[in-house]
């Protein structure tokens, strides 16, 4: 993945209003056992895998995409799960929680369902005024549920383990660890338009994005920890929101304007991406909306096949051969996990 440098200083210049960030599109993190990812996000969690495919990079590892029932921009939460992976080490300069918006009056159910299926939870407690609770998945990766009455555009699914009433909607935001706030402070306000909101002591909010789509960034200063190594259980990047391919080119524009070693513009299949390291370090993505979920799948068969990108088609043997099959084996034998459907 690309490097970047972390620049001095950033100075005002932003694209046009027009050209505005969304809020968050997807956050891709690692895991280990794909069996047991799917099995939490699916059934604990309650989320649709919305499209099996292959890390473009590297396609011997699965790239397992969570969402809505759609896969909207603003709900994706995607996973390389590198078989056998060990656990990442938390420390500064990597996001560290990411958190779910939950309609207020669910918290009940969701202290009850956690229990029921051995989650070992945090809280509730209050932060912002908001009532929280926190989790991690079987990696350690560590979740937020956020209880509150934000209207959201998201469309939990029907089939899930989870009841649409008090299903997980569209991100929140995530919480970034950093040892230094002042320089990604400059960029998220001066360069990319976040909104400084509320403070607490070690903790800064932003938003980015308006109404439906706003999402929060919580900056947490953390001199008290060294460095995060990368492994399962780590965010990988988190990607925010433009609508055009136009509009990408100005944010990329603008941003190797900066000094900043922000990558060409990669075909993703699903959106296009450019890549690049805000200041503390952590990878940001900023991506398309479109083309979007379906564009290889119709929205009832989303997450039932594995997709391959035109430029891996021809490998498709190959790859399936070393890919881990996403099977389990109970008493009664073989059973296929449920996935997608």
């Amino acid at each position: 993945m690309p490097e970047a440098s972390p620049g001095e200083r950033v100075i005002m210049n932003t694209p046009e209003s027009n050209h505005h960030l969304f809020g968050i599109h997807h956050i891709t993190a690692l895991a280990s056992d794909p069996l047991a990812n799917i099995a939490f996000y699916t059934r604990v969690l309650g989320l649709r895998l919305v499209k099996k495919t292959v890390n473009f990079d590297s396609p011997d590892v699965y790239h397992l995409y969570y969402g809505d029932e759609s896969g909207r921009p603003g709900t994706l939460l995607t996973f390389f799960p590198f078989l056998n992976a060990i656990r990442g080490k938390r420390g500064s300069g990597e996001v560290a929680a990411i958190a779910y918006h939950v309609p207020r009056g669910s918290l009940d159910f969701w202290i009850r369902h956690l229990s029921r299926n051995g989650v070992v939870f945090q809280g509730p407690e209050e932060r912002f005024g908001e009532t929280i609770i926190m989790f991690p998945d079987p990696d350690g990766l560590m979740l937020e549920l956020i209880f509150d009455d934000h209207v959201d555009a998201a469309i939990p699914w029907k089939n899930g383990a989870v009841p649409p009433e008090h299903a997980l909607r569209s991100f929140h935001g995530a919480t970034l660890w950093l040892r230094d706030a002042g320089p990604t402070d400059n960029l998220l306000t001066a360069t990319m338009g976040f909104q400084r909101g509320p403070e607490q002591p070690g903790r800064i909010r932003y938003f980015a994005g308006e109404e439906s789509d706003r999402s929060a960034v919580d900056v947490v200063v953390r001199n008290d920890v060294g460095p995060g190594r990368q492994s399962a259980g780590s965010v990988h990047h988190i990607a925010w929101r433009v609508g055009t391919d136009e509009a990408q080119a100005e944010w990329r524009q603008t941003l190797a304007g900066l000094g900043l070693d922000v990558t060409e513009i990669v075909n993703r299949v699903y959106f296009r991406s450019v890549y690049f390291r805000e200041p503390g370090r952590i990878l940001f993505e900023i991506a398309t909306d479109l083309p979007g979920m379906s564009v290889d799948e119709n929205q009832n068969e989303l997450g039932t096949g594995l997709q391959l990108p035109p430029w891996l088609e021809h490998n498709r043997e190959a790859i399936e051969r070393v890919l881990p099959a996403l099977e389990t084996k109970h008493t009664t034998g073989k059973t296929q996990i449920p996935i997608g459907t």
